[in-house]
């Protein structure tokens, strides 16, 4: 039956649009990244699809010429019924692909560990090494229901929703969460990084040009998911001054209390900052007692190493069975800050 070519013209346009959507975005961020972290991570991913290729490319064409060759209508092909082995093409068929696998295995194991999250930058950027007196800008982030928090402890300040850094400068990353487990994704900066209540990972990395930067949430965490992102800006050293001290003019104070009410689920939540921060309060964010008289993990933690609810009645603190509990907690830590000055 003859067929129309009257729609070929729509249906190639159709699939050329479905085909620039499935790119992502025309920018690659992942191949063109602004940090030298996400730049080597691009690499790898440029460098494992080439290796892979190798086989995949000349399998393609091998396929479309055999089918070519050996087609119904050439009578010409030569055709041997009795063929069942050749050691050359055995050879070809597993010395290639595994030199290809153990070429993939050695470049995957050497990048892991160089492109460890919790490993020290050796480098600035390709062309740029790195100055060993310079320190790295510490920023701590808090992942909530469904915002971000940053708190920077060098510069005393804090934000939602917002994060800086100066361009060149080492960033130490320190990740935890309240409630439910998010990945910290700043697609120009580094790679992905889990946030999780009660626990710390770590993520170094460098912006190395300026400019503002899209951060996201890459783990779904619920209803406000969609709305988890931030902007990331890359500044100078003047410009970071100067967002530094845009807001410590905020006259806001991130303590207990306002912790407790930022906590609270909420979604697109506007930028807010933050001039000065509750000393340790990060610390009581990730052992989960930022709460009046609530036990820190820390404490508990130490409580199971030194025995547990036998060792506190050894040492004559005789608790109910619920040891953890608000109403002895502050019994229990005392004795516990008393054990660690008598161990020093």
């Amino acid at each position: 039956m003859p067929t129309s070519t009257e729609t070929r013209g729509p249906a190639w346009l159709a699939a050329a649009a479905l085909l620039a959507t499935l790119t992502g975005c025309s920018k690659a961020v992942v191949l063109n990244p602004a940090g030298d972290v996400a730049a080597q991570q691009g690499d790898l991913v440029v460098t494992a699809t080439l290796l892979m290729l190798v086989i995949i490319v000349p399998v393609i064409l091998l396929t479309l010429l055999f089918a070519w060759k050996y087609r119904q209508s050439n009578n010409e092909a030569e055709y041997d019924p009795e063929w069942h082995h050749s050691t050359a093409l055995e050879l070809v068929i597993w010395s290639v692909p595994l030199i290809i696998i153990i070429a993939l295995g050695t470049l995957t194991w050497i990048t892991t560990h160089k492109l460890d999250p919790y490993r020290p930058l050796d480098r600035i950027s390709e062309t740029k090494p790195l100055d060993p007196n310079v320190k790295p800008l510490e920023v701590q982030v808090v992942a909530m229901d469904w915002k971000w928090m940053f708190i920077y402890p060098e510069q005393g300040i804090a934000t939602v929703n917002e994060l800086a850094a100066p361009v060149d400068r080492p960033i130490l990353f320190k990740l935890t969460a309240t409630n439910t487990m998010s990945a910290f994704y700043v697609p120009d900066l580094a790679g992905m990084i889990y946030a999780m209540p009660g626990m710390q990972t770590q993520l170094n990395a460098v912006i190395n040009r300026e400019g503002v930067f899209r951060g996201l949430n890459s783990h779904y965490s619920g209803a406000g998911f969609s709305g988890m992102t931030f902007k990331f800006h890359g500044l100078s050293n003047e410009g970071f001054d100067a967002w530094v001290q845009k807001a410590k003019d905020e006259n806001t104070v991130l303590d207990r209390d306002s912790y407790l009410n930022l906590v609270k689920p909420s979604e697109r939540h506007p930028v807010t900052r933050f001039s000065s921060v509750q000393e340790g309060l990060y610390d009581r964010v990730l052992n989960m007692c930022v709460e009046e008289g609530k036990m820190c993990m820390h404490h508990m933690m130490a409580i199971d190493a030194a025995g547990g609810a036998a060792y506190m009645k050894a040492a004559g603190l005789n608790l109910p069975d619920d040891v953890c509990s608000v109403e002895n907690a502050d019994q229990v830590v005392a004795l516990m800050d008393q054990r660690a000055l008598a161990q020093q």
